[in-house]
């Protein structure tokens, strides 16, 4: 693992996030930021993915079950060379194929399109058991919002995929402890989330969602383990622009002019410490 070389990525997640919500004038940054470390290692160390055949039948398969941070999604997706990435200044603009949530029939590389929350991780379950009843040895990852698992639905496909004993898929939860009307917790707790996935017969892991360290070492127990595994990450909203983190209020809302050269230069900040 070529821990600078993730870290790069992961940057150019972020700068290419911030140009495409900036340049769209509305998306959701916050929690696109937040899951650049995630996406980074699944796409450049642990799934098994050809960017010159998305169809591939024997690929491991990713969904986005919190649609909403596509920026984060399709900047991975040029960096890994399934599009230009010239395409993701084109986001949600009328005639572009990247709109607000992926879409699976225009997107090279998307494996599910996804946007109403809690309907990704039942997908997810689906493509697992097709692997299972095929015979087929790809593996299926997901991310899923904290505040997403406020939906019953989540919880209905956790079910299933222990009942199934589905080991070859693992969930990440994006949990930044924020949400589009406030704080997870005062809106509808969901916690203690490691324990409520383990009581449904899941391996658990709690990481710090930023340390690649930990994201391989929670991706290799998930691989050794018999049940599906869920992936309890530790995250910052908004993470590497200051004024965006931890701030529920950059949710779904675009920088202006001026808050676009700040982030930019937090962003380059990075970039300078990273290639010292």
């Amino acid at each position: 693992m070529d821990k600078k070389k993730l870290s790069s990525v992961a940057l150019n997640i972020r700068k290419n996030v911030i140009a495409a919500v900036h340049a769209a004038k509305s998306g959701h940054p916050g929690g696109s930021l937040g899951i650049a470390e995630i996406l980074a290692y699944l796409y450049f160390e642990e799934m098994n993915i050809d960017p010159k055949n998305p169809g591939w039948d024997d690929r491991d398969r990713f969904v986005l079950s919190k649609g909403h941070t596509s920026p984060a999604y399709y900047a991975v997706l040029a960096e890994k060379g399934f599009f230009d990435k010239e395409l993701l200044l084109t986001f949600r603009k009328p005639d572009s194929i990247l709109q607000g949530h992926p879409d699976m029939k225009k997107i090279p590389g998307v494996d599910m399109s996804t946007g109403s929350l809690g309907q990704g991780i039942s997908t997810a379950c689906g493509m697992a058991l097709s692997a299972k009843v095929t015979n087929k040895n790809f593996r299926v990852y997901a991310v899923l919002g904290d505040g997403e698992t406020e939906e019953g639905q989540v919880w209905e496909a956790a079910m299933m995929a222990a009942h199934y004993n589905l080991d070859n898929l693992c969930i990440f939860v994006d949990s930044n402890g924020l949400q589009i009307d406030g704080p997870v917790c005062e809106v509808m707790n969901p916690q203690p989330l490691d324990e409520k996935f383990s009581a449904f017969g899941w391996n658990v892991c709690v990481i710090d969602g930023h340390n690649f360290d930990e994201i391989a070492k929670a991706c290799e127990n998930a691989r050794q383990s018999d049940k599906p595994t869920a992936v309890i990450c530790k995250t910052v909203k908004g993470k590497g622009v200051s004024f965006m983190e931890n701030n529920v209020a950059w949710h779904g809302s675009a920088p202006n002019d001026e808050q676009y050269e700040i982030a930019v230069s937090d962003l380059l900040k990075i970039e300078a410490e990273l290639n010292a």
